[in-house]
């Protein structure tokens, strides 16, 4: 029995000695050296994401927004998900062209999750056809991001005007 007890305890201080050889887990990267790269990252996908909708691209730029992804567009309920993101923009694009210019102000990252806030400006110049006006519009944006395997995707994107709607003056309190 001793015998037997030899290997055995053997094995076992073997098995504690490489689970001890183990690294740690690094801690999440964070700061703003790691938001300053993040954020190239992200402005790069915003050049592409411009692009894509330019051009009618709906497909390509669903490339860029996680499966879950919410997006809350001005005046109208939340568009969940990337296939009803897709339904949604494919029926848009057939009104006309979106032209959108995104201008990054500031990313906050942490790990594999990231807060982007930036200005937007957009154009929308109908077809014939459409039933929406042409349109200019600009504002504020937040997106929060999220790195899904090796790709950071939109996660939520959340667009906010800064015109008033056609019935309301604009507060002359509001600072700027």
């Amino acid at each position: 029995m001793k015998n037997q007890s030899v290997p055995i305890l053997s094995g076992l201080l073997i098995i504690l000695f490489v689970a001890s050889c183990e690294q740690p887990t690094p801690e999440p990267k964070s700061g703003e050296e790691y938001s300053a790269q993040i954020q190239k990252i992200i402005e790069e996908k915003n050049e592409k994401i411009e692009a894509f909708y330019a051009k009618g691209m709906i497909d390509s730029a669903a490339v860029h927004f996680a499966d879950d992804c919410i997006q809350f567009m001005p005046n109208q309920p939340a568009v969940v998900g990337v296939e009803n993101y897709k339904a949604t923009w494919k029926q848009n694009i057939r009104f006309g062209k979106w032209e959108f210019n995104l201008n990054t102000q500031e990313v906050k990252a942490s790990g594999d999750l990231a807060t982007e806030y930036g200005k937007y400006t957009l154009t929308f110049s109908p077809n014939e056809t459409s039933p929406i006006p042409a349109m200019e519009d600009k504002g504020n944006y937040m997106v929060l991001w999220e790195k899904i395997g090796d790709e950071w995707k939109a996660v939520w994107d959340a667009p906010v005007t800064e015109l008033p709607l056609p019935s309301q003056a604009p507060d002359s309190t509001m600072m700027e």
